[in-house]
């Protein structure tokens, strides 16, 4: 694997999202001195926050897996994640209506999962069910040390034992058609493939080896921090300052100053001036590009994964009549991905996913309200037709209308909407198309093949987050900054948080 070669004694993270946190804990465990420079006031990157109304919104991410890689995070300086941080299960992890009003409730205990499929579809879908868990459970086993979490110089790198095995198991067949030997009612082949839309790529047309993303949120486990998922981020950044770190927030990194192959020092908004061995970007893939007056050649142009309409909604407490993570899938689910990636138009039938972050911590709306966070999936602007500039209020009426009539009769009457982001407002933050999933996990963009985390002719600019490996996501983007710091520092091969793997039964 290939390292910084030289002096990394001082290394500059442009960035306090998680892979910039990742990489900066990760590098002060491994004795460098670090700064991190971030635009806001306060640590997250896409892991956003805003306060509206008495509401402690949540921008980004909702959905939190793989506590496991949040610990190893924090052990690398010697601290336990428990110590700065409270995360609750959440059980059910999901609520699935669908289009003929049936529900169903994901659990990620295998038994009673299995319990809940047999009333819902039939013993056979329940006994398919115990062979998909055991089958996810291999494929992630195969994949996180050799592939999620490893860096590749080439990719001859994937030529490994581990690639046939994975091969063998069905890792390069279809996420869908895979899912589909095991379990034959449609519905229940929908909570095991809807993920692709975080990866960016229709089901139909996905690589099985995404579906570890099933396995993360289905097998593994869903988690809320209390406080809400920004809790995550300030716990890093405070377990960060304790081991040393230092931090320049509302400071944004105007330019890098070069001595040859070398970035020497990092300028910015403030005039200041910070000398570096090596820098860390987990800036957007243009604006890295451009700070680094090099932008790599590729034979195809990169493909940025779909965006997303999230409207914030406030409305009085309801109680048990949601879950905390509610999909509700519209009738037409395979028209959807036509829509928002072949057509650049809205979904004539949405599918959405409804999140109330006050089922697991009420304090983060007024008493006697929820908050709830609703996504739809959208076209991003590259593939977009949609004026968002006439379109943004009235879409968020009719996604909230939509929500109401499905999940919460009465809702649309009482809402209160406190935010609405569109793939214009993505893009006004920066993200490459309007996304705020980054690039789509295509086969030419997975792996080796992805915007790699090094930059040919620069021998000490390092690259972290998701348009980089390994990819979108919340665990992704925290292994992205210790492949990072393994690029710059070298790899550790005692790791002192080890991952466990949940294969069937209790948890």
């Amino acid at each position: 694997m290939r390292t910084v070669p030289g002096a990394t004694g001082h290394v500059v993270v442009v960035g306090a999202g998680l892979s910039g946190l990742s990489a900066a804990l990760q590098l002060a465990g491994r004795g460098r001195s670090v700064t991190v420079v971030e635009r806001y006031s306060f640590p997250g990157g896409r892991m956003g926050q805003a306060d509206i109304g008495g509401y402690r919104i949540d921008t980004g991410p909702t959905v939190l897996t793989m506590p496991d890689i949040i610990e190893e995070a924090f052990a690398a300086v010697g601290a336990s994640m428990s110590d700065h941080l409270e995360l609750l299960p959440v059980d059910p992890a999901y609520r699935a209506t669908f289009a003929d009003g049936s529900a169903l409730d994901v659990h990620t205990d295998g038994a009673k999962m299995a319990t809940a499929i047999e009333a819902f579809a039939g013993p056979e879908q329940a006994a398919g069910y115990q062979r998909l868990r055991a089958w996810l459970t291999d494929l992630y086993r195969l994949e996180f040390d050799g592939f999620i979490s490893a860096n590749f110089d080439s990719p001859l790198s994937l030529l490994t034992p581990q690639l046939a095995r994975l091969a063998a198991i069905g890792g390069f067949r279809g996420w869908e058609r895979m899912v589909a030997k095991f379990i034959t009612d449609e519905r229940v082949q929908r909570i095991f493939t809807f993920q692709a839309l975080y990866a960016g790529v229709p089901p139909q047309q996905a690589l099985a080896a995404y579906a570890v993303i099933a396995y993360m949120d289905t097998v593994a486990g869903v988690y809320f921090p209390r406080g809400g998922m920004r809790a995550v981020p300030e716990a890093m950044a405070a377990a960060a300052v304790a081991a040393g770190v230092q931090f320049r927030y509302e400071s944004t990194v105007t330019a890098l100053e070069r001595s040859g192959s070398r970035v020497t020092a990092v300028r910015t908004s403030q005039r200041d001036r910070i000398a570096c061995d090596a820098v860390v970007l987990t800036t957007e893939l243009p604006l890295t590009y451009q700070l680094l007056g090099r932008t790599p050649r590729r034979p195809i142009k990169l493909r940025p994964a779909p965006s997303a309409v999230v409207v914030h909604v406030g409305c009085p407490a309801v109680g048990q009549r949601l879950a905390h993570h509610n999909i509700s899938f519209g009738g037409h689910w395979a028209r959807t991905f036509d829509e928002i990636i072949r057509d650049g138009v809205l979904m004539s039938d949405p599918s959405l996913l409804v999140t109330r972050p006050t089922a697991g911590d009420p304090s983060l709306a007024p008493a006697g309200r929820d908050l709830l966070y609703i996504l739809a999936p959208a076209p991003n602007l590259e593939a977009g037709v949609v004026d968002w500039a006439s379109e943004r209020e009235s879409y968020a009426r009719r996604v909230v209308a939509t929500a109401a009539e499905r999940l919460l009769p009465g809702l649309a009457d009482d809402a209160e909407i406190l935010d609405i982001v569109t793939p214009a407002d993505w893009a006004r933050q920066g993200m490459a198309a309007g996304s705020p999933f980054a690039l789509a996990h295509t086969f030419g963009q997975t792996g080796p093949f992805r915007p790699a985390n090094t930059v040919r002719g620069i021998e000490n600019a390092v690259l972290a987050g998701g348009s980089t490996v390994p990819g979108v996501g919340v665990p992704t983007a925290l292994l992205s900054g210790r492949l990072a710091a393994d690029r710059v520092a070298g790899v550790v091969s005692d790791r002192s948080a080890k991952r466990t793997i949940t294969r069937s039964g209790s948890r």
